[in-house]
């Protein structure tokens, strides 16, 4: 009477254990899923460079990727023709929810305030960038300065 018993209590516990390894997989399969979802939707806050060469009319570009070249080379998405500024100069990275500022490897370096960089370092508003002889400013979406608005006229009641 024993044997049919632990028979039946073994097949049960084995179905058990299948349907609880089956439910563990399937919340994490949903937990990653859902968090590769959030990860898609989290857009780049966009970012403007205001760029300031010698002798040149300042200009100023408009980001809204997560990476941004700037170098001599053409295919840079900031390109800037300096000779003082290497084909590949820098690269701004947006991750961990912050701008940050890569020199790659130029051949005279990039400031960052009128410091030298030596390591990737968080960029925000109004930080001076200067790539060979060109100055470049950055300028944050979340700090553009927007008009107040104009309080509505009052309408007048008719009688």
């Amino acid at each position: 009477m024993s044997g049919p018993a632990f028979l039946v209590l073994r097949v049960l516990l084995t179905v058990s254990l299948y349907v609880f390894l089956g439910w563990a997989f399937f919340m994490l399969w949903q937990d990653i899923h859902q968090q590769g979802t959030l990860l898609s939707l989290r857009k780049v806050p966009p970012l403007s460079l205001l760029i300031q060469r010698e002798a040149m009319p300042p200009q100023i570009r408009h980001f809204t990727q997560a990476e941004i070249t700037i170098g001599r080379d053409p295919t840079c998405e900031c390109p800037i023709k300096d000779d003082t500024v290497s084909a590949r100069h820098a690269r701004l990275n947006y991750h961990h929810g912050q701008w940050w500022l890569e020199d790659l490897g130029s051949t005279n370096g990039t400031d960052l305030n009128s410091e030298r960089m030596t390591t990737p370092t968080v960029v925000i508003s109004h930080d001076e960038i200067a790539c060979g002889k060109a100055t470049l400013t950055v300028m944050l979406a979340g700090d553009v300065l927007l008009p107040p608005t104009q309080k509505m006229p009052k309408l007048e009641k008719k009688k």
